[in-house]
Formats: structure tokens, C-alpha cells, sequence
């Protein structure tokens, strides 16, 4: 009998330990995550606000994009070393990366990169279809150049009819200001600061109805069907839907963190925040989007697109679902 007791109070004592542990654990928070992304951008204001203040554990943000989670090269000047548990990117990169890395998962998009043309009136351009035989500076293996291409198709035009001019984003309002170029179609805020360098000779042409950008959070499916990993990136994705809240209220803050890491001085930022939707959810239209921007990037590439089944894989819905039904998340600082 007393060893029975003894059996009985040895097993309640693990079990005790084992619950305590458990509990431990959980009051320890989701632990350290590792995020990088284009520390430049302005669409990645949600993520630096979640790291700041929301995710209640220490979360990294660091200059680099899906090459992080791949272990691929990045691009130079838009990289540093590490792996990512999470990453930040346009579509474009997402598709690009995949085709190598189909592990790729998609898993919110973060926000909506609002795109425009901007070119000069006295290059004789007074609608869109004016810029058949001009240069335009963008760069036409990311989403600007398959943004631009989508613009010139809604007035009969292709890349064909006129010259893509690859350069450094710093150098684009000065390329357009002095007519190296006719017109520049990149992310802000160089477009924004090309239109002021040109005054009141310049002439916009928006993007709405035509194409924005999905800026979107990524990781891989390893990382998904690890718990502990998984824990974490959830509850970032939680933190950022809590950050972008406040981005979308009161984004002071989020326009101070992109000044600080993008160096770009706080009023140009303040001015260029209008072309953004921090939306933290999904888009209802991402596949579509991802299935015939697939056929662009096929077709400069000179394979066969990936179908929309393909496609369908690098999406993983189950994340946000998670994410939403947590509580929001308390805001640390």
C-alpha cells in the first residue's frame, strides 16, 4: 500500500513539474525572432512598430529580404548576413525566389504600395501615352518595372516602345531633373522626390486600378511545422496587425522609426505616406496577381509559367488565422 503512495505521489510530482514547466515556458514569451527586410521602404513600417512595441519578446530587424530565408546571395547593398525566421519583400521577389526555393510561404500581406508615374511636361508628355519613345528610370526586374509595364499596357504600349533606364534610386530625381531620363517609375520616396525636383513641370500618372504592390511578410515551411517557430512567427504576425493599427491612427511613430532607418529626412517621409495602405491582412486578390505576374517573369526568363495550383502552394492562410484569434497584443513602449 505505502508503495503504491509513494508510485502515486512520485507521478503527481512529474506531472506537477511537467505542468509547471509548461507554464514556464508559456510566461517566458514566444522568445527572439529574427526579421529582415528592405530597412528603406516605406511599407515596412508596421514591422519596425511590432518589433518596437508589440511582440512581446526581443525582435530583430535587419537590412536584407527573402535571400535571408533561402540562404540565397542578396542584393548588393540591400543585405547583410544571417537567417531570417521572417522576411519582408514585394510579390515580385517572392515569385522570383520561389521557383528555386518552393518551400517559400507567403503569409500576410503587410501593405499596399500605392505606385505612380512621374514625368516631365516638356519632354512633350501630357498623358500616359506620350511616353511611347521615352527613357524612364525604374528597375525592371522588380516590381516597378512589372508596374510600368502594366501602365503602358492600358494605352497600347509595351517595354518595347520605349527604354527602361536601370540606375541607383538616389540618382533618379537628379537623372529626371537634368533629362537623362523623361520620367521615373519606382517606389516612394524617389518618386516623390523626382516630382519636386521638376516642380511645376511635372505630370503624374497613378496606378490605382492597374497595379499596387503586395508587400508581404515571408518564411518557409520548415519553420512552419517547427512548434517553437511557429509560436513566434504567429505572434509577430499578431504584433504586426497591432502595429499597423496604430500606423493607420497615429503613424507619427512608425514615420519617425522609417526616418531613422531609411535616413530620409522626416518631412519627405510625412509627405510621400499618402501611397501606402498598411493594411496587415489579406488582399482577397493575391493569387490572381501572383498568376499573371508569373507570366511576365516566364516570360522574361523563357520558361513555362508555374500554373495557378503551383501558385496556390506559396500561400499559407493559416498563420493570420491564428494570429487573429489571439488578443491583441499590449503595446510595450
Amino acid at each position: 500500500m505505502r508503495s503504491r503512495l509513494a508510485m502515486a505521489g512520485a507521478v503527481l510530482a512529474m506531472l506537477t513539474s511537467g505542468c509547471a514547466h509548461a507554464q514556464s515556458r508559456a510566461d517566458a514569451g514566444p522568445g527572439p525572432i529574427a526579421v529582415y527586410g528592405n530597412t528603406t521602404t516605406f511599407e515596412i513600417a508596421p514591422v519596425f512598430v511590432a518589433a518596437e512595441s508589440y511582440y512581446p519578446g526581443v525582435a530583430t530587424v535587419k537590412m536584407g529580404s527573402v535571400t535571408n530565408l533561402v540562404g540565397e546571395a542578396s542584393v548588393p547593398g540591400y543585405g547583410s548576413e544571417g537567417v531570417a525566421d521572417v522576411a519582408t519583400n514585394a510579390e515580385t521577389q517572392a515569385l522570383r525566389y520561389s521557383l528555386r526555393n518552393p518551400d517559400m510561404r507567403i503569409i500576410m500581406t503587410v501593405t499596399e504600395g500605392l505606385y505612380r508615374i512621374v514625368a516631365k511636361r516638356s519632354s512633350g508628355i501630357n498623358k500616359l501615352a506620350d511616353l511611347k519613345g521615352k527613357k524612364i528610370a525604374t528597375i525592371s526586374v522588380t516590381s516597378s518595372g512589372y508596374f510600368t509595364q502594366k501602365m503602358l499596357k492600358t494605352v497600347g504600349l509595351t517595354s518595347d516602345d520605349v527604354t527602361m533606364v536601370g540606375m541607383r534610386l538616389p540618382d533618379m530625381p537628379k537623372a529626371l531633373a537634368d533629362g537623362t531620363v523623361d520620367a521615373v517609375a519606382i517606389w516612394e520616396p524617389e518618386v516623390e522626390r523626382a516630382a519636386q525636383a521638376i516642380g511645376s513641370d511635372v505630370i503624374e500618372f497613378s496606378g490605382k486600378g492597374v497595379y499596387r504592390e503586395l508587400f508581404n511578410l515571408n518564411t518557409i515551411a520548415p519553420n512552419l511545422a517547427d512548434p517553437e517557430k511557429r509560436r513566434k512567427i504567429v505572434t509577430f504576425v499578431r504584433a504586426i496587425i497591432d502595429a499597423a493599427a496604430e500606423v493607420r491612427e497615429k503613424p507619427a511613430r512608425a514615420q519617425e522609426l522609417v526616418s531613422e532607418h531609411s535616413k530620409y529626412p522626416l518631412d519627405l517621409v510625412k509627405q510621400s505616406w499618402s501611397h501606402h495602405a498598411f493594411i496587415a491582412d489579406w488582399t482577397g486578390d493575391l493569387l490572381d496577381v501572383m498568376e499573371e505576374e508569373e507570366a511576365w517573369l516566364a516570360r522574361q526568363d523563357k520558361r513555362t509559367p508555374r500554373t495557378r495550383a503551383q501558385l496556390a502552394t506559396l500561400i499559407d492562410t493559416s498563420v493570420l488565422e491564428e494570429a487573429m484569434a489571439m488578443k491583441p497584443l499590449p503595446r510595450r513602449k
